[in-house]
């Protein structure tokens, strides 16, 4: 059986006679801390080229005293999933999980690379009704690597992991207790990464040698990223990560647009067209899941005696098979040598993008190309709302999401506070310009299921009229309402 959880940890650096402060002050009235020792041996899995590692996926097979069994774990959003599934008594890897590692893996068979033994010894933080606030683990760990480079390695590192009951202040207290004594946060994002690094086969190293520039442009994408990678582990689990991939690769084409003289031209303008390519196919799925939420909503509002035929009939099973039909056409994508080739794109662009020499030390660099932005978005919203275009509303909109998005790439830049103005301001833009355009796509899907119910026995296309006009009366008033926000 495969299960999930979330995690939200931070790792530190610490000699081997570093010692652990007392941490009985930071629990709440009440709390206490149950210690232990554990023994975990850890068999860690990827492909020669180390695809999952670039993508900052761990997959192991663990054995010992507890936490046994398969576990991969997919960052995203700050935090990380682990997927779970016991061991069982063979040692082939488990369909289910090769699977979901099947994108990462670029379609390339995975095996042993490292082998980690770790002495555990925990301190749980738990709270006066035994609920769990967060678990420092403090690991005397010895490496190998598998193959003919045989090198062996042994550190000690302290992990801080976020309980149930626990939140980031707690995170951010043991953090401060741990850096007094010395602790640094660790520049390895797994144990797995550290133990290559020792034998010269990592590929995920942080560059600490990056301008702030650099960094901020890279740290920005590495997010997005993330959220596309982890989009396509859970596609595979079945799950429906549809919106977050595609708002990933919005995200990431926002910043190929409004920075793009940082970028190689050649080389942002080839991957800008391919995540257009993905983000298409996707865009079929997410707009009838839309849909259909939004039309179940506007029948349950109407008085029953308006509702004429079996319209909610018309509407689900059509929009659903159409969605999918399009989930089919997506699924297909994973599999193609087309999307591979995405991903190990993506893979090389979120530690390495092909920067230009403007993309230096000088951080003005990126407050300028905000300003541009911003400026670009006013006079499209300005213009498009005077016009009442509903095409040129929909290029405004797209403009006011780009200058938003560069808002919070630059906000340790410009600053969290005025990053965050700024963010907000345009967000209500793209908000109410998007409002708009559901409602013009919806008038038009509505228009067609309407022409198929007027001409099948049984129903008639009332309902669905009634219905396209409400959305146009939407559109109106989104209109209405960009207008003002462009005018202050």
């Amino acid at each position: 059986m495969v299960s999930m959880q979330r995690e939200r940890e931070d790792k530190y650096e610490v000699g081997l006679e570093f010692v652990l402060p007392d941490l009985e002050d930071v629990l709440p009235a009440g709390g206490r801390i149950e210690q232990g020792t554990v023994n975990l041996n850890s068999v860690y899995y990827d492909t020669d080229d180390r695809d999952l590692l670039r993508q900052k996926i761990t997959f192991r097979r663990r054995t010992g005293d507890a936490d046994v069994g398969w576990q991969l774990k997919v960052p995203a959003d700050k935090a990380r999933t682990e997927i779970r599934m016991p061991s069982g008594e063979s040692d082939a890897l488990p369909d289910d999980l090769a699977t979901m590692i099947e994108g990462v893996a670029l379609g390339k068979p995975v095996h042993p690379v490292a082998t980690l033994k770790t002495v555990r010894r925990t301190q749980r933080l738990l709270d006066r009704d035994d609920r769990l606030l967060a678990e420092v683990a403090d690991d005397r760990v010895r490496g190998a690597v598998a193959g003919e480079r045989a090198v062996l390695s042994e550190w000690r590192e302290v992990e801080v992991e976020l309980g149930d009951a626990g939140n980031e202040k707690l995170l951010r207290k043991i953090g401060k207790r741990l850096t007094r004594r010395g602790a640094q946060p660790s520049p390895y994002p797994s144990k797995l990464s550290r133990v290559l690094t020792a034998a010269h086969l990592a590929v995920d190293g942080r560059d600490t040698t990056r301008t702030t520039v650099e960094a901020v442009l890279v740290d920005y994408l590495d997010a997005q990223v993330q959220a596309i990678v982890a989009g396509d582990v859970w596609l595979r689990r079945g799950l429906d990560p549809v919106h977050p991939t595609r708002v990933g690769i919005r995200r990431f084409r926002s910043t190929l647009r409004v920075f793009k003289r940082l970028f190689e031209p050649i080389a942002r303008a080839e991957l800008d067209a391919e995540l257009s390519w993905y983000a298409g196919l996707l865009g079929e799925v997410r707009d009838r899941q839309v849909q259909r939420a939004r039309f179940a909503d506007a029948l349950a509002a109407l008085p029953p005696e308006l509702v004429m035929g079996p319209v909610a009939a018309r509407i689900e099973n059509d929009l659903l098979a159409e969605q999918l039909r399009r989930t089919k056409e997506v699924m297909e994508a994973l599999d193609g040598d087309r999307y591979r080739a995405l991903l190990a794109t993506l893979a090389r662009w979120r530690t390495t993008p092909p920067l230009t020499a403007e993309a230096g030390d000088d951080p003005r660099v990126i407050d300028k190309c905000v300003r541009k932005a911003e400026r670009k978005a006013l006079t499209r919203v300005a213009t498009a709302t005077a016009d009442d275009d509903d095409a040129a509303l929909h290029r405004a909109r797209k403009a006011a999401k780009r200058a938003r998005y560069a808002a919070e790439l630059a906000a340790p830049i410009l600053g969290r506070k005025t990053a965050k103005k700024k963010a907000a301001r345009f967000k209500k833009m793209q908000k109410v310009l998007g409002e708009h355009q559901d409602s013009v796509v919806a008038a038009e899907t509505l228009r067609t299921l309407g022409a198929r119910a007027g001409t099948t026995p049984g129903e008639n296309g009332f309902t669905f009229g009634l219905l396209y006009g409400l959305e146009l009366q939407q559109a109106r008033q989104a209109r209405e309402d960009a207008a003002r926000l462009a005018s202050t």
